[in-house]
């Protein structure tokens, strides 16, 4: 694959802008843990290539957004079995609710995604199944009126990535390296 710790630089942000902007990407949705080691799959919305930072949505309310907070050490892992590349990150994260970009990521976003934020706080015991929505709102796409409430529910959790640890898996010999902010050096596997 690559002998250039550049060209590994350059296919991390590359494989991140393709996974925030591609459904399809097997880099979408990677696995987030936060530091009181809980992980969960999450949809990367946004690479911002030249800060390092990725961004993800998630409900104020949840677990993980108290536990992140203002900023917490973070771990995110991709992977693309195809390829047989492995990107595990580790950096810092910290939640906004109040914010231009807050904002932005919220007005983008579809009403379908937005629905899930005029729910039930994640983690609410239930004494049946449900998706913690009101009944009203099951099935359908509600309008921007009836949104409004869900708006403070919604953040963004962004993580600034301080070191991409990248593994290509090859019959020709595997491939490591670790990719600072400001570094960069070969690894053994």
């Amino acid at each position: 694959m690559y002998d250039d710790l550049d060209k590994v630089r350059a296919d991390i942000a590359d494989r991140f802008c393709n996974a925030a902007s591609s459904r399809k990407s097997p880099m979408h949705a990677p696995v987030v843990v936060t530091s009181d080691a809980d992980a969960r799959i999450m949809i990367l919305r946004d690479f911002d290539r030249d800060n390092w930072t990725l961004r993800f949505h998630t409900d104020a309310r949840s677990p993980k957004a108290a536990v992140i907070g203002e900023g917490a050490a973070m771990a995110v892992l991709f992977y693309d079995p195809d390829e047989k590349v492995q990107i595990r990150v580790r950096g810092l994260g910290w939640i906004e609710t109040q914010s231009a970009l807050t904002d932005a990521a919220w007005d983008e976003s579809s009403n379908f995604a937005k629905r899930c934020y005029l729910g039930a706080p994640p983690g609410e015991k239930r004494a049946e199944p449900s998706s913690g929505l009101p009944d009203w709102a099951e099935g359908i796409q509600p309008t921007n009126e009836q949104l409004s409430p869900a708006r403070e529910h919604f953040a963004v959790l962004r993580v600034t990535v301080e070191e991409a640890d990248w593994y290509w898996l090859s019959n020709e010999g595997h491939r490591r390296a670790l990719i600072g902010r400001e570094t960069a050096s070969w690894i053994t596997p």
